[in-house]
């Protein structure tokens, strides 16, 4: 049977999928010789990864997205290119939820402050979800299911996307940011989105605004981070970052909530990722022969 090469780290169960169907896995210093590669957001398969390993035929990405593989090489070289789309969507939900209610009653100062044996009562006056208006860059899977979260908060969901969803109000996306309290960003990260959300845009916001990013870090330039952090009207709340780590200079806003790109790391995200991943090793070449 094919050999794979497991890049990052990934849940057990997908070495015991593989194994059960009598692939041999290997560490991730052997990818040159193997016939598949399974990565995470760790590994980029670009063109000296994809030369180097020469019998390769088949990268699977257990994860959503594919920014780190090269994919239009992937193809002229006949290589086959699969991910998980379905596998880590709930979770980055969650968290995006997470990351707004943060914000809304200011949950990371309120925690910083009492264990710094501070009673901030007064000052961390919030805000509720009900009634306002979320807006929703990217109706893809995350972006539905964080609509359905915000129905049951009572929110007004709106959207922009290049394709239509039904039940919900598509917008310019100048007006997204014009008419939302909050708005949540799950774009995928390509030549057209790179760089999308820019200080123009964000700055259309009403002045106690929220900006949601758990997709992809390259969405929003860094330079126009700094510059709407700097005005102080709107909060931040990032998972995702142009650079990550993210550079210090970032980081000293006291209007930015951050966390360290964990959209993805639930238990249950990460063994429906690894299994959905060997699954599809275990298809493709079952199909070849």
């Amino acid at each position: 049977m094919p050999s794979v090469a497991v890049m990052d780290p990934l849940d057990g169960i997908a070495f015991e999928i593989l194994r059960e169907n009598g692939f041999e896995v290997l560490p991730p210093e052997g990818f040159k010789r193997a016939d598949a590669v399974i990565v995470r957001s760790g590994t980029k398969v670009d063109r000296n990864f994809m030369d180097a390993a020469e019998n390769l035929k088949l990268v699977v990405r257990a994860g959503i997205g594919l920014d780190n593989v090269d994919i239009d090489y992937a193809r002229k070289k006949g290589i086959t290119v699969r991910n998980t789309p379905t596998a880590t969507v709930v979770s980055v939900a969650e968290l995006t939820f997470a990351l707004m209610l943060a914000a809304a009653r200011h949950i990371p100062k309120a925690h910083a402050t009492t264990k710094a044996g501070m009673w901030e009562k007064k000052r961390l006056k919030g805000i509720e979800l009900h009634g306002k208006t979320l807006g929703i860059v990217g109706m893809g899977r995350i972006g539905r299911e964080v609509a359905k979260r915000a129905e049951c908060f009572g929110m007004e969901v709106v959207y922009y996307d290049i394709v239509d969803v039904p039940g919900y109000r598509k917008l310019p996306l100048e007006e997204v940011f014009e008419r939302s309290d909050i708005v949540s960003l799950h774009l995928p990260l390509n030549e057209k989105t790179r760089g999308m959300i820019t200080y123009a845009l964000m700055k259309r916001m009403k002045g106690g605004g929220v900006i949601i990013n758990t997709a992809r870090g390259g969405l929003i330039p860094t330079d126009d981070l700094l510059k709407i952090l700097e005005e102080g009207r709107i909060t931040v709340a990032l998972d995702v970052y142009e650079e990550e780590p993210p550079p210090p200079a970032l980081l000293k806003y006291e209007n930015l909530i951050t966390t360290p790109h964990i959209g993805a790391q639930t238990f249950e995200a990460q063994r429906r990722a690894a299994e959905e991943a060997a699954r599809l090793v275990v298809e493709f070449f079952n199909e070849a022969t």
